[in-house]
């Protein structure tokens, strides 16, 4: 099941991670998890530099290694950019150790101050470690664009029902998405921005 929200008790049991922000104005975060590849982050990169909108890309290392440039493309036009494991790392299944020093690994190539765990799966004991060093960022919108039982409509009206003021919104850039994230994305943002939401770094 796919929750679009996260559960009420997650924020509560993870309480070293951001999962919305406190804002006085109505400033709203939109994050891209898993690339860049160049399947979809330029296309992506193109559709936020005509609609003018900032956001962070949570980028997997060896995807950067891959694709130095779209990577550096990224940061030219002004993007965060996040560390989101060197080998996409599902916390829960991975050795400690393990998992902090990919982290470290991703680190070299990314050096971000922000860190999302992969499907947002990290122990207690992994977050205590990793907050010691970086913000985690986990979200308060998930659009379930990767999952192809979510339809394309369906994925904009997660993204624009479920937000409110502080929200972190999460699309992919990833090869799972590409159909939902073309249709979602500038519909999203359009239908956002018209609300009075700001799009804001974070």
């Amino acid at each position: 099941m796919h929750f679009v929200r996260p559960l009420f008790i997650l924020p509560y049991l993870y309480s070293n991670a951001v999962w919305r922000q406190k804002e006085e104005k109505d400033n709203i975060f939109l994050t891209f998890d898993d690339g860049p590849i160049p399947e979809i982050t330029p296309w992506i990169l193109d559709c936020l530099k005509e609609k003018n909108v900032k956001a962070c890309f949570f980028c997997v290392a060896d995807n950067v290694r891959k694709n130095p440039d779209i990577f550096q493309r990224i940061v030219d036009e002004g993007h965060q950019v996040g560390n989101h494991t060197y080998n996409h790392l599902k916390g829960w299944r991975t050795d400690d150790a393990i998992y902090l020093e990919n982290i470290e690994k991703a680190d070299q190539l990314i050096s971000s101050p922000l860190f999302r765990p992969p499907y947002g799966r990290i122990k207690k004991s992994q977050l205590r470690a990793v907050s010691k060093k970086y913000k985690v960022i986990m979200w308060d919108v998930l659009t379930g664009d990767y999952d192809n039982r979510i339809s394309p409509s369906q994925c904009l009206k997660n993204a624009v029902n479920y937000t409110r003021r502080g929200s972190i919104i999460v699309f992919h850039d990833n090869i799972k998405a590409i159909e939902n994230v073309q249709y979602a994305l500038p519909r999203a943002i359009d239908q956002l921005q018209s609300k009075g939401f700001n799009f804001a770094s974070l």
